[in-house]
């Protein structure tokens, strides 16, 4: 499988705030690997380290076997295209407006739009099952319409890969089984590299071919589903007493949390 993204022993913070500590890992085209962890440990500083956007205090990454330190920011734009958290547009731009808005890369400076991006634009709202919304104001779209709109916006760079930090933590439960359908499709259909980092641990085991658990600013452990979600990783990087069983759907671990008014409850008992 081709490797796509490597981190190589990076490490990096904020200011003489150290928050990364040596994070190697691999990601290869054709698979989605999920980033897990508790808030603080380090998940979004990882996309920011990956992109050039947070400079690294040690180690390198590579795209494509090349240091990204050598690559203009506008040269990575055309292979790794990043969805953030906050995905809000301020302006009443149209569906098609916005995704125009990913060709920006392979434009040259004030150069408009031309009638090929144009239709690269139009196949990635096909691709994203958004182009039903191209003539609306993104404000007037539904919030998992917005996201399928933000998601053909990175599809329109033409990536290979393809970096997502919580895409999904807005959206009610529907919306996320739609956004990683969808992600699911075009990781398999168009042979992507697909970070994501995520809370749900349930719909990180549904969808991702491959975990990894970023604990205290390192690599816990990386692994298959079954091999990462256990109640006693759970337990050491969480904090938290959970039952794992399997999906009667897929069998893939779900994980079953444990209330602790519960574990209060069974403890005054005894």
């Amino acid at each position: 499988m081709d490797i796509a993204l490597r981190a190589d022993s990076i490490s990096c913070g904020y200011g003489t705030r150290p928050v990364l500590h040596e994070v190697t890992f691999d990601l290869h085209r054709g698979e989605m690997l999920g980033v897990l962890g508790p808030n603080g440990s380090g998940k979004s500083t990882l996309i920011r380290a990956l992109t050039k956007t947070l400079p690294l205090e040690s180690g390198r990454v590579l795209l494509y076997g090349q240091e990204v330190t050598t690559l203009s920011l506008k040269k990575m734009a055309r292979t790794v295209a990043v969805i953030s958290q906050n995905g809000e547009i301020p302006f009443a731009f149209t569906a098609l407006d916005v995704v125009l808005m990913g060709r920006t890369p392979h434009l040259g400076r004030f150069q408009r739009e031309t009638r090929r991006d144009l239709d690269i634009a139009l196949e990635a709202m096909r691709r994203a099952d958004a182009i039903q919304f191209k003539d609306r104001v993104i404000h007037e779209l539904s919030g998992g319409e917005r996201q399928r709109v933000i998601i053909a916006r990175a599809l329109a760079q033409e990536p290979t890969v393809l970096l997502l930090d919580e895409p999904t933590s807005h959206l009610d439960l529907s919306h996320q089984i739609e956004a990683f359908d969808l992600l699911d499709h075009l990781c398999k259909a168009d042979h992507l590299a697909v970070l994501c980092v995520l809370h749900d641990l349930n719909l990180a085991a549904e969808y991702c071919s491959r975990l990894m658990i970023i604990h205290q600013g390192r690599v816990f452990a990386t692994g298959s589903p079954s091999d990462i979600l256990t109640a006693e990783h759970i337990k050491d990087v969480y904090g938290a007493t959970v039952a794992v069983t399997e999906s009667p759907y897929t069998g893939a671990p779900q994980v079953l949390i444990m209330p602790r008014k519960n574990f209060r409850k069974e403890t005054h008992e005894r």
